[in-house]
């Protein structure tokens, strides 16, 4: 992610960002590292670092961004792949785990909104223990609610693509073309 930063910024205009926003944090590490920031930027616009030099770096974090594109690329390939199975399987249990998943999370959520909703009318003093507890598994509600949101979205782009030929998901070299 950092390497696409850099592609779109550069780095002599990333390390001056970078400087003046560690340096604003009263911190003595941060400020070590915006006087270490500083010196490269003044190193960098002295012509201390060669121009060559510092074509290489951008080109280097060109590649590594052209790299990291092509793993993205492969990833969806493959959550496409597996999408499109799922969507022609023939199991059934395949083709309903998504709605299943989706019941699950709505029966699961019902039930824990019921239970600390009779907490707090019927036993208010351990109210606030119940609401403790339960910000602790806000991480975890917040894993599964994606997974659904996820589900949800991709299986109206399915339905939408009348039959699951285009792709679920669209990767970056196909954009331009996308309809």
């Amino acid at each position: 992610m950092i390497e696409t930063l850099i592609t779109k910024v550069g780095i002599p205009e990333l390390i001056e960002v970078l400087s003046e926003s560690l340096g604003r944090i009263d911190n003595p590490v941060m400020k070590t590292a915006s006087e270490a920031l500083s010196k490269v930027d003044e190193a960098m616009k002295g012509g201390a670092i060669p121009q060559e030099q510092l074509i290489e770096i951008n080109r280097h974090a060109e590649a590594m961004a052209a790299m990291q594109v092509k793993e993205f690329e492969n990833a969806i390939g493959e959550v496409n792949q597996s999408l499109r199975a799922e969507v022609s399987s023939n199991d059934a249990y395949v083709r309903r785990m998504r709605p299943t998943f989706g019941y699950l999370m709505a029966a699961t959520w019902a039930a824990q909104m019921f239970g600390i909703a009779y907490v707090i009318i019927f036993k208010t003093e351990q109210a606030g223990a119940i609401m403790a507890a339960m910000s602790s598994l806000s991480a975890i509600w917040a894993v599964g609610l994606s997974v659904l949101g996820i589900y949800v979205y991709k299986r109206s782009e399915e339905k939408r693509s009348a039959g699951g030929n285009e792709p679920i998901f669209w990767l970056p070299s196909q954009l331009s073309k996308k309809p």
